[in-house]
């Protein structure tokens, strides 16, 4: 099932082409809008390379949230095609099919965001200060909160109807880091507006990879982004297996 579903990204491009526009995202908020953005970063604004760094963290927690859009189509698309249907009557574990999809998935936002590495490096992108245990630390938070909106994005695609309404409702995945501390610091935001920002999953992801790459305080941000992490991929998994097993029978 694995090995099916990496195949995919090779026989569809258009649904990999995201991999290529996050890191032109990443570019044009660098050095399109990077001077204008950056002022509220520290309350006396920053340099380019400054913002440069603080923008990394957030842009690789959204291609992960942008990445699992696709794993939302694809399981509707197998729901809606019947293929479902046929590997049931084959002599596999029944849980395969969707962890096949999850496993994929965890797999493509990681190649994701060594993509988004890759470009942050090229434009000026620097770790000096993080240590191996911090790097470490760091690629296990991206593939826990990768896991866990997988497992969201799982039960998207189960619910939908059609692949059409799957990546129409997975469409807070995409829009949640816009409103989170992506791209300024949530204390410069309307102070109306903060709790939002504050309040959901990414905002303290992105905290905690910003702590552990450029040596920021973490604060409550790591237990935040944890506990968020094994939330969802629980409320994930548990709501895609019944609807799998329904469909089952």
């Amino acid at each position: 099932m694995l090995r099916r579903n990496l195949l995919h990204v090779r026989r569809y491009p258009p649904m990999t082409l995201n991999l290529l526009l996050t890191p032109v995202m990443l570019l044009l908020f660098a050095y399109s809008f990077g001077d204008v953005m950056s002022a509220g970063i520290g309350g006396r604004g920053a340099d380019r390379s400054e913002y440069i760094e603080y923008l990394v963290p957030g842009i690789a927690m959204m291609t992960i949230g942008g990445t699992t859009v696709g794993t939302a189509v694809s399981v509707s698309m197998d729901m809606a095609e019947g293929i479902i249907a046929r590997f049931r009557t084959f002599a596999i574990h029944r849980g395969s099919v969707l962890i096949g999809h999850a496993v994929g998935s965890v797999l493509q936002c990681i190649a994701s965001v060594v993509l988004v590495g890759a470009v942050a490096v090229a434009i000026g992108f620097r770790s000096t200060d993080a240590t191996a245990l911090e790097w470490i630390a760091a690629f296990g938070l991206l593939a826990l909160f990768a896991l866990a909106l997988t497992w969201i994005a799982v039960g998207m695609g189960m619910a939908s109807r059609n692949p059409e309404a799957a990546s129409n409702n997975a469409l807070p995945l995409i829009f949640l880091p816009l409103i989170s501390s992506t791209f300024v610091p949530v204390d410069a935001m309307p102070g109306w507006f903060q709790p939002i920002a504050e309040y959901q999953p990414f905002t303290p992801a992105i905290e905690t990879l910003r702590g552990l790459l450029l040596g920021s305080d973490i604060g409550h941000n790591g237990w935040l982004a944890v506990a968020w992490s094994l939330g969802l991929a629980v409320l994930g998994y548990f709501w895609s297996k019944p609807l799998f097993n329904r469909d089952s029978t």
